[in-house]
């Protein structure tokens, strides 16, 4: 889309819907990507910081940073910050990284909601963080994508080379795991369930990320492109 709004007229003379501008998209999209990152940002350093003052800036703040969630929110605000500068933002690399924001984001919010929230007692500051990066956060981020893309951004090569972070992460996991006694999430502590059970844990996360990921590709074809 390319030049003003311009509202179209039928054979009869009848006015079409209007045509929004490329200018206005551009425009919705820096302000949804400014909001979004703006929110995950504020959660996380709110959440750091408290976590640094009461638990200490040694350990536990190395244990703030392993966790899924913060990485995956760290990835929004990157992602964020380099849409708001450039909407329309491309490349091979760059694809792989806004593809990763999309899925972990989403898997960080569904597994949340689903697996880990009833044993989430979050108090005080931690309350309101917890809201916004496992809530707020990742439904701006679906939403912000289906609304202003950009797309089409997701072949199907994509996908198999957006899974390698989060797999990467799982290994981390598991060795640092294994070396400290410590697990960020309960279905992913050895300790407490044995490998077996963390192996079937994870393959059932990991094709969700797959699923995820070819329904991103799907509707990447599917909805209108937005450049």
């Amino acid at each position: 889309m390319t030049g003003p709004a311009t509202t179209g007229r039928d054979a009869l003379g009848v006015p079409g819907p209007t045509q929004p501008s490329s200018a206005g998209v551009r425009l919705l999209a820096r302000v949804i990507f400014a909001v979004t990152g703006l929110i995950s940002a504020v959660s996380l350093v709110v959440d750091g910081v408290q976590t640094a003052r009461l638990y200490g800036a040694g350990r536990p703040l190395q244990d703030y940073f392993s966790y899924f969630t913060v990485q995956s929110n760290i990835i929004v605000v990157v992602c964020c910050v380099v849409l708001v500068a450039d909407p329309a933002r491309d490349g091979r690399i760059w694809r792989v990284i806004r593809l990763d924001s999309l899925l972990c984001i989403a898997v960080t919010g569904l597994v949340y909601v689903t697996v880990l929230r009833g044993d989430s007692h979050p108090q005080g500051s931690f309350y309101w963080t917890n809201i916004g990066l496992h809530y707020v956060t990742p439904t701006l981020v679906v939403v912000g994508w289906l609304l202003v893309g950009p797309r089409p951004r997701i072949s199907w090569l994509t996908i198999p080379w957006a899974l390698i972070y989060p797999l990467l992460w799982l290994a981390y996991t598991l060795i640092r795991g294994a070396q400290l006694q410590w697990y960020p999430y309960p279905f992913i502590d050895v300790t407490a369930h044995g490998y077996g059970q963390v192996a079937v844990n994870c393959l059932a996360v990991t094709v969700l990320f797959v699923v995820l990921g070819l329904v991103l590709r799907l509707l990447d074809r599917a909805l209108p492109a937005v450049p």
